[in-house]
């Protein structure tokens, strides 16, 4: 019987899918935020504000201390939150426990993997390079290389690459905007549960809902076979 793995497009977000890089971003936003006098921000608010881009998660900081920033403000803040993430991209990041060994065993089986991430492309190579998991990928695709970024079907299509059949394609994330993207392209999607969405994991809508990286295969056998 053939193997339900082999010829599937396995698309990953990155951000609190495959890589806890949350410790990085906080480190990166309170360098940021203390030249400004606001107060260290906790990691695990930082948890719920990553997804939407350095910009936001600056201006959210901003609202949490009650104040609103404009937009010439905005900018050069983001210049400089990206100048100090990027120095130290892999300082404190690293895979959620388990993931390396799913994706192994992922291509092993037959599966091809991409990465489909809102993070600019740049810094999400960078990342997956310091980290040794960039290789594992056959396309790696920012918000800036998407045709459209994620919440739309394409940047999981331009991910999974030419040819490909949302019937045999999976999207595995930790968010709405995961969600989403699955939806609007007509594919099933499991969500991590470790990570960082506004919304409980639970009540985003996913096919399946996940606590553990060791039962990632067993999900995707499942959620393919249907």
């Amino acid at each position: 019987m053939p193997d339900v793995l082999s010829g599937a497009s396995i698309v990953f977000d990155l951000d609190g899918t495959l890589v806890d890089t949350a410790p990085d971003l906080v480190r990166a936003l309170n360098a940021v935020t203390a030249d400004e006098g606001l107060a260290p921000i906790s990691a695990e608010l930082v948890r719920n504000m990553v997804g939407r881009g350095a910009r936001v998660l600056i201006q959210r900081a901003f609202a949490h201390d009650g104040r609103p920033l404009d937009d010439d403000a905005s900018t050069a803040l983001t210049a400089r939150f990206l100048e100090i993430y990027r120095e130290g991209i892999d300082r404190e990041s690293r895979p959620f426990p388990g993931m390396e060994d799913a994706l192994d065993e992922m291509a092993a089986r037959g599966a091809e993997l991409s990465v489909a991430t809102n993070k600019p492309a740049d810094l999400s190579v960078l990342l997956l390079e310091r980290l040794n998991m960039a290789g594992r990928f056959a396309r790696i695709v920012g918000a800036d290389t998407a045709p459209q970024k994620k919440p739309d079907a394409a940047h999981l299509f331009a991910a999974a690459g030419p040819g490909a059949d949302a019937a045999r394609m999976v999207m595995v994330g930790d968010s709405e905007t995961d969600v989403s993207a699955a939806r609007n392209a007509g594919c099933p999607v499991i969500v991590m549960s470790y990570g960082y969405t506004e919304t409980p994991a639970k009540e985003l809508g996913a096919d399946r809902v996940l606590d553990d990286c060791r039962t990632l295969v067993h999900a995707l056998e499942d959620v393919l076979a249907r």
